[in-house]
């Protein structure tokens, strides 16, 4: 299993999810994790930067640093320096070490995993770490405009960029369907020259699973 990133933010068991991961890290220990912005910018709120505490505040963080028991009137009185001190405290240095153990890049066959996307026509090893993190326009667009993959002969697969729908073009795939908003959360498996969507969609009780090929069973 790789997981694209982003897998805190925006909602409220961010710390929650981080425990259950390094559990799923420890019973499966072939699972992988890309880094993706907001874990990035958590571990520089959490050094100390008071900029970095500020935009991630700004981008769902509030959701991420109440996960960690941090009440809802400590977080509103405190400004950006107290409140970087109040997480430092909060979180669970196993929780820093996971994080900071995530990867840029992961290559399988002629798939390549990453949280955003990739600068196109950089050759893979020349690719810069803040891109593969943070790039949308100019990665989306080069596949949308001129139908060419932006790794020649890859398919890219990513996140970072919530559509309605998974977003298959020629040469990337995009997953993010906004689970935080949207209660899909999208999943894709890979098997020889075939892959198939799975989803898990929240309703207003419980969930159920959905895929493409209902006769595919995903491997335990």
């Amino acid at each position: 299993m790789i997981f694209l990133g982003d897998l805190i933010n925006r909602g409220p068991r961010s710390a929650q999810v981080i425990d259950r991961l390094i559990k799923l890290k420890a019973d499966r220990p072939e699972t992988r994790f890309l880094l993706g912005n907001h874990e990035e910018l958590f571990l520089t709120a959490l050094s100390g930067n008071r900029e970095a505490i500020r935009f991630f505040d700004r981008i769902g963080g509030a959701e991420t640093i109440l996960s960690y028991g941090i009440t809802r009137q400590a977080y509103e009185a405190a400004n950006y320096l107290e409140l970087a001190a109040m997480l430092q405290s909060a979180v669970p240095l196993s929780h820093k070490r996971f994080l900071e153990s995530f990867e840029d890049m992961i290559v399988e066959g002629d798939y390549v995993f990453v949280h955003a996307g990739v600068r196109p026509g950089v050759p893979l090893e020349k690719q810069r770490a803040g891109d593969l993190r943070w790039i949308r326009e100019e990665f989306l667009r080069e596949s949308e405009k001129h139908a060419s993959p932006a790794i020649p002969g890859m398919v890219v697969v990513h996140g970072h960029t919530i559509f309605e729908n998974i977003a298959e073009h020629h040469g990337r795939i995009g997953l993010d369907t906004g689970a935080y908003r949207s209660g899909i959360l999208s999943a894709m498996a890979f098997e020889g020259d075939k892959r198939w969507i799975i989803q898990e969609i929240a309703e207003q009780r419980g969930s159920k699973r959905r895929s493409e090929d209902e006769a595919t069973q995903v491997r335990q």
